[in-house]
């Protein structure tokens, strides 16, 4: 399937940058603070690496524009690092280490939903024009506020947004926070959409860096791979497996609004 530019989306003056991408990370209480840690530091070792730095490079513009984004409840996202091209190592190093500078933080409930409503309008709010825009989404929990996931999912799609996802999996006490079996299926089903969109569960906290990158590798990419890597599953247009209100309804049956 041939790419389709971003719609809507000339801006006069806009920068041509071949992905426009927003890493939405989850830094809800259900993440220890290791995983946390593990977390920013495999987005940064991910953009700073050789691999990510060459796929760049050998892109149509030679460049990507990114920024990172905190969210936990419906409520409460924050723009981390705002948006920057990244077209080499120093830019690279220089928007790695805003991340770095940033202390870790912690925050109630995980609201999928509202990460992508905040998320989608940053696209217009920047000043570049990719050939594809792609919001990613990792987090270890199923929606649990807000409304719908998939109702954002579907609006984020309807306006050429793509949706990636990295379900993060470690086996360990969830602290009594309700959670969908397989969260991996429930994002291939719930959250992530549009051409060549993924999930990449992580299941041990060794594959952190290694996921991050092969994720980035990916959504730098102008087209999917004809062959996926290993532990990475794209989009099927099958019948969905996961309950996609699981998260809201537990949530609501156990602790209420």
């Amino acid at each position: 399937m041939a790419l389709q530019p971003a719609p809507a989306q000339a801006r006069d003056g806009a920068n041509e940058v071949d992905v426009e991408l927003v890493l939405a990370v989850d830094i809800s209480y259900s993440m220890d603070p290791e995983e946390q840690a593990l977390q920013r530091q495999g987005y940064i070792e991910a953009l700073r690496s050789p691999e990510v730095i060459d796929a760049i490079r050998k892109g149509v513009n030679g460049k990507i524009a990114v920024t990172y984004v905190e969210w936990a409840g419906v409520n409460t996202q924050e723009v981390v690092a705002d948006w920057m091209v990244i077209d080499g190592r120093e830019s690279a190093v220089e928007f790695t280490a805003q991340l770095a500078a940033k202390p870790i933080r912690r925050l109630y409930r995980t609201s999928i939903s509202g990460a992508i409503d905040f998320a989608v309008p940053l696209f217009d709010k920047n000043d570049y024009r990719g050939l594809k825009q792609v919001v990613d989404i990792s987090g270890d929990g199923s929606n649990n506020q807000g409304r719908p996931v998939t109702a954002a999912r579907d609006e984020a799609l309807a306006k050429g947004v793509t949706i990636n996802g990295l379900p993060i999996m470690l086996n360990r006490p969830n602290g009594g926070f309700p959670e969908v079996e397989n969260l991996d299926e429930y994002y291939r089903d719930c959250v992530i959409g549009g051409p060549g969109s993924f999930v990449i569960p992580i299941r041990e906290r060794g594959h952190f860096i290694e996921a991050i990158r092969t994720k980035i590798l990916l959504e730098v990419a102008l087209a999917p791979p004809s062959r996926w890597p290993a532990r990475v599953i794209p989009a099927q247009a099958t019948e969905p497996r996961s309950a996609c209100f699981f998260g809201e309804r537990q949530w609501q049956q156990r602790w209420g609004n």
